[in-house]
């Protein structure tokens, strides 16, 4: 996209911001330096103070008749018109305001990870279980064998693909505005593929026959727990709960992590994230008092190694209710793999397939490639609703 010089911005005289806002008032000692009322957006040059000087002067010469000191002018010969158009008296601000779309947390929640190539047709991963047991030992008796048992998961590839077509006279005009159609285009398809990504890691894609699931209806996680109603507003909305109510919810969401994991994993130490509906985390904000410690400041002291993420996808997550998830990030746990918790396997974010010209425009296909996500280790993630 073409950039505006220096020369094409119109100056600035003054900025006022909504939080600074008060209404204009104007004084007599204002008025005696007129031009520098400008700065504030009133505009009076000199022609125009002029004219009303001397208007203001005939008028006292004047007298109750309506006739006047001139005579009525001769009507024109051309069709009436302002003396000049607006065309001539438009300034014209930088740049142009885009739109936007809700932000895209998955990559923030889980990260993303790129294996595999755009023309796979599945991601697998390997689950591997030790087994057999020690028993008492007996000179005569048989030696008890450990073995192992191995199975794959897998997940099915899909890719989604987004392409341009660019006129001739499209171009050269919208390079008038100081717009390149083609840049503004291009940006727009890598973003619709990343809004399709990201609408896969949340919910997966559901084509009848593959198995892309996402982040909140992966076929391994837990089931949802509804959370207790506060101590004396009796419901479990956090809106209507107390410091002591919420710190409760936060603290039964890390014991349940802890007691899952049979003690393989610290929630004091490890590296933990707490995955709220947008909006939710403003109540974190509540006090235990007045002048006393908020949410917030009771988990940097309680939990320094806890995350909070706010995605608005969790706001109708079970089935219309609001979701709140805790997960570990990794675990050490011996394993052979990444020790990843939740995984986004992405193939391909970006892949450009190629360029179609034509007599008087041209064609760009792009696409991506993602198998959604998958949780790898679901006795490290707890879920709760109603918040």
């Amino acid at each position: 996209m073409l950039k505006f010089t220096k020369k094409d911005e119109s100056p600035i005289h003054s900025s006022l911001s909504g939080r600074n806002w008060k209404p204009i008032e104007v004084t007599e000692a204002d008025v005696v330096e007129y031009n520098a009322l400008k700065q504030i957006g009133i505009g009076f040059d000199q022609s125009y103070i002029a004219e009303l000087v001397q208007a203001v002067q005939m008028a006292a010469a004047m007298d109750s008749n309506d006739v006047g000191v001139l005579p009525v002018p001769g009507q024109i010969q051309t069709t009436a018109a302002i003396p000049a158009l607006v065309q001539f008296l438009q300034a014209w601000m930088p740049g142009f305001v885009n739109f936007i779309t809700a932000a895209r947390k998955i990559d923030e929640l889980i990260g993303m990870t790129t294996i595999g190539s755009w023309e796979d047709e599945q991601i697998v991963q390997g689950m591997l279980e030790p087994t057999g047991n020690a028993v008492p030992y007996g000179d005569y008796t048989n030696i008890p064998l450990s073995s192992w048992n191995v199975n794959f998961e897998w997940r099915t590839v899909v890719r989604f693909e987004m392409g341009i077509l660019v006129g001739l006279l499209e171009e050269a005009r919208a390079a008038r505005m100081r717009v390149s159609s083609s840049g503004v285009k291009r940006g727009q398809a890598g973003r619709a593929l990343d809004i399709q990504r990201n609408r896969v890691g949340f919910y997966g894609f559901n084509d009848g026959a593959g198995r892309t699931y996402g982040f909140l209806n992966d076929p391994s996680l837990p089931a949802y727990v509804t959370l207790p109603n506060g101590a004396t507003s009796g419901t479990t909305t956090w809106n209507t709960k107390t410091f002591n109510d919420i710190t409760a919810d936060i603290r039964l969401g890390m014991y349940t992590l802890e007691v899952q994991s049979m003690g393989n994993i610290d929630v004091e130490k490890t590296a933990i994230t707490m995955a709220i509906p947008v909006g939710k985390n403003q109540f974190l904000t509540i006090t235990q008092s007045v002048g006393g410690i908020s949410v917030r400041e009771w988990i940097r002291e309680n939990y320094p190694n806890l995350r909070i993420v706010t995605a608005p996808e969790l706001a109708d997550a079970n089935g219309g209710q609001t979701s709140m998830y805790f997960y570990a990030e990794s675990v050490d746990d011996g394993s052979s793999d990444d020790s990843k918790v939740f995984i986004q396997v992405v193939p391909s974010k970006f892949q450009a397939l190629g360029v179609e010209k034509r007599a008087k425009a041209y064609v760009e296909d792009y696409a991506n490639a993602t198998a959604g996500v998958m949780c790898k280790r679901p006795y490290l993630v707890a879920r709760f609703t109603g918040l």
